[in-house]
């Protein structure tokens, strides 16, 4: 891709501007409840650190919409991270501005500043560009390190690079696009993909990829029933997206066509509503009451999709297999976690939910690779550009702050 990574790069000494995704979990308290994504970017962090480098995070957290919102501010996050690295971080009270320029010339190598929330500015998403060159004023080189924020063309992403003789990826970006690429240029058959969660419109662009890489497709969670309804199964008051039955309709003749198998449920569990005070019932077969919605696969799906996982040397799993949050609704997302980590195959899970899913489990450290971006790691299976990725290919001319530089 034409990427240089950190630790191709000469930092010892430089002002090395890291962008990372911590954009974590918090509850009610303000209090971390899950740092995943702090520990994923440890290596590329403790790479600078020993390399002699003067480090600057950036990173959002949460959606403020361009306001200053204590809620939202990278101090707990910060207080962790010195926590995990046993150091002291620097912590500004913004993202830019004098306070800010003046602490980064004073950093020594081994330091760390940790930036302020980005979207504490509304010009970061907007891809402001003076609000670029000022950011990438205080460093000498740049490392995305954010897979998770590499499908957004935003001012710490896309806008500062251009403002950069020397930019590149950090370990974890690395990872992430190594393993990503290998499902969508060269899995090892068999690939299997499991797609859940919510809505169909949010992957039909990836299943529509996925029908030409992958042998056999399984779809849980809530776009099952989509695709239920588009053949003729009756799914109650299931969450199902009327919109795109035609869509799914036209997916499932391609699968067909083309010899791979989409496996769907075929039963459920069931409730009148998804809430802790529900009533789990399990349906005998793939249709649903007309007072009951699918809030989860029942058994025999869960034999179902298990006993397909056997003999697969690649899979992807992005999405729950229901409302997993709820104790009753669980156990089928469970279920595939765990056979997912006793497979023998690369074994790569993208979003939120799944990896959730895999740690509440307990096998996350079975799994080959933990992707942290979400939507990322979906639009990169689609097939799409990320625009974070493509900035950092390399070719552009020299750094200038007083104009836009272009391509040779």
């Amino acid at each position: 891709m034409g990427i240089k990574y950190i630790d191709e790069l000469q930092i010892s000494d430089k002002a090395v501007f890291i962008r990372v995704d911590f954009n974590v979990s918090l509850n009610a308290k303000g209090e971390i409840t899950d740092d995943t994504r702090i520990r994923a970017s440890l290596p590329t962090i403790k790479y600078a650190l020993e390399n002699n480098a003067r480090v600057i995070l950036a990173s959002h957290l949460g959606r403020p919409k361009g306001e200053v919102n204590p809620k939202f501010s990278m101090k707990p996050v910060g207080e962790r991270l010195a926590e995990l690295l046993g150091q002291d971080i620097i912590m500004p009270e913004d993202c830019i501005g004098d306070a800010v320029k003046k602490l980064a010339s004073d950093l020594h190598p081994g330091q760390i500043m940790l930036l302020e929330n980005l979207r504490f500015h509304k010009e970061e998403t907007a891809n402001d560009e003076e609000f670029s060159k000022e950011l990438a004023s205080i460093a000498d080189i740049y490392i995305n390190d954010a897979f998770g924020t590499a499908h957004r063309a935003h001012a710490s992403t896309v806008g500062m690079t251009q403002f950069f003789d020397i930019k590149g990826g950090g370990l974890l970006l690395k990872s992430e696009i190594q393993y990503l690429s290998k499902i969508v240029k060269n899995p090892a058959k068999p690939f299997i993909a499991i797609l859940g969660g919510a809505k169909v419109s949010d992957k039909i662009g990836v299943v529509e990829n996925l029908l030409n890489i992958a042998d056999t497709i399984i779809i849980g969670g809530g776009m099952a029933y989509t695709f239920l309804k588009a053949k003729g199964v009756k799914v109650g008051k299931s969450l199902v997206e009327d919109e795109k039955i035609h869509m799914a309709k036209k997916i499932l003749i391609r699968a067909e066509n083309k010899g791979v198998a989409i496996l769907l449920p075929v039963d459920h569990i069931t409730g009148k509503e998804p809430s802790l005070e529900a009533t789990p019932k399990t349906t005998a077969n793939d249709t649903i009451p007309e007072d009951l919605m699918g809030l989860d696969i029942g058994s025999k799906t869960i034999s179902l999709f298990v006993e397909s996982l056997k003999g697969a040397r690649t899979i992807f799993w992005n999405g729950p297999m229901g409302v997993f949050e709820i104790p009753a609704f669980s156990k089928g997302t469970t279920a595939l976690a765990k056979a997912v980590a006793d497979s023998d195959a690369v074994t790569v899970i993208g979003g939120g939910d799944s990896i959730a899913a895999v740690n509440k489990a307990g096998v996350a450290d079975k799994i080959t690779h933990i992707s942290t971006g979400g939507g990322a790691s979906l639009e990169f299976v689609e097939g799409k550009e990320l625009p974070g990725i493509k900035a950092l290919c390399q070719g552009l001319s020299s750094r200038t702050f007083g104009q836009r530089l272009i391509r040779p």
